[in-house]
């Protein structure tokens, strides 16, 4: 059994842990807000965006004029995978979430012959990934100095893409993120980029199909949304990724707060029990004494 001393330092090094991760809940309650309040409206925007690159690219069905950006270039051998994480730990299943998902959809193209590669965003992808696809990687940003993520961060990375798909890089791109639901759930998503999907849900259908008269024509207007869609797209996944990092932070730390609330009651319980049974048997040996004598 452990002495009186090591368990007084097991309860202070405890309280001090709890201490920490109390702070780093209140810490992520705070932002959280304003990251789930920035995640909600950039959605709207991309929606609408991507629903008129929909109706747009209608004009394009089976003519050889469209866009490579729309259409794609034909092949589907090479992949890009743009993987999103955060820049800090200490916020439970996030992260492996997120490369979990690109881990299993790598190790399946690469069975089928094809060819992925990575661009890691965030020191915590890279920490999961590098070790086993350092090969295969081609760019890893860092935006732990960033205060607030905005869209010169994700035009950065679409630039990037974009010189990379000229360069004939890669055929097909998809963007790895988590889309913030609530403080309990953050879903792993896999999205398309490039080329763009065009498939119809059924919540749009009827609204796609409205007929509009554009000036200039759809190619000029394409040519030009396209990119500025890529972008769009990556800054969305990069604000549901805030969102999602600070709301499992605050969960992870809510327990870890709690658990340790619980190992300090049964701490101080153990203690409780040592000290009455070295009070009892230094007792034992006084009353024993004093019989003897």
């Amino acid at each position: 059994m452990a002495s009186l001393k090591e368990l007084r330092n097991r309860i202070s090094s405890v309280t001090s842990t709890q201490k920490i991760t109390r702070a780093m809940q209140m810490v992520a309650a705070s932002k959280l807000r304003k990251a789930q309040e920035n995640a909600e409206i950039a959605r709207p925007y991309s929606d609408k965006l991507s629903e008129i690159l929909k109706n747009l690219s209608k004009s394009f069905s089976g003519q050889d004029n469209a866009p490579e950006l729309l259409v794609g270039n034909g092949n589907d051998q090479r992949y890009l995978f743009i993987i999103a994480t955060s820049e800090r730990g200490l916020c439970g299943g996030f992260n492996a979430s997120i490369v979990k998902m690109a881990k299993e959809n790598i190790l399946q193209l690469e069975s089928e012959g094809k060819e992925v590669k990575l661009i890691i965003i965030g020191k915590k992808g890279r920490e999961l990934l590098y070790k086993e696809f350092k090969d295969n990687i081609l760019e890893i940003y860092d935006f732990s100095t960033v205060k607030d993520i905005g869209f010169s961060e994700a035009e950065k990375i679409s630039i990037k893409v974009l010189e990379l798909f000229a360069e004939k890089t890669f055929d097909v791109c998809k963007l790895y993120f988590a889309q913030f639901e609530s403080v309990l759930s953050q879903v792993p998503i896999a999205q398309k980029l490039i080329p763009f999907d065009i498939e119809d849900d059924e919540s749009g259908e009827e609204e796609l199909n409205i007929c509009y008269e554009y000036e200039p024509d759809e190619e000029d207007i394409l040519e030009e949304l396209l990119p500025k869609n890529l972008s769009v797209q990556i800054l969305r996944a990069l604000l549901e990724n805030v969102a999602s990092e600070f709301g499992a932070r605050l969960t992870a730390m809510d327990n870890a707060t709690r658990n340790a609330s619980e190992m300090i009651d049964d701490l101080t319980i153990t203690y409780n029990r040592s000290r009455q049974a070295s009070i009892t048997s230094e007792l034992i040996e006084i009353i024993s004494g004093a019989e003897a004598l």
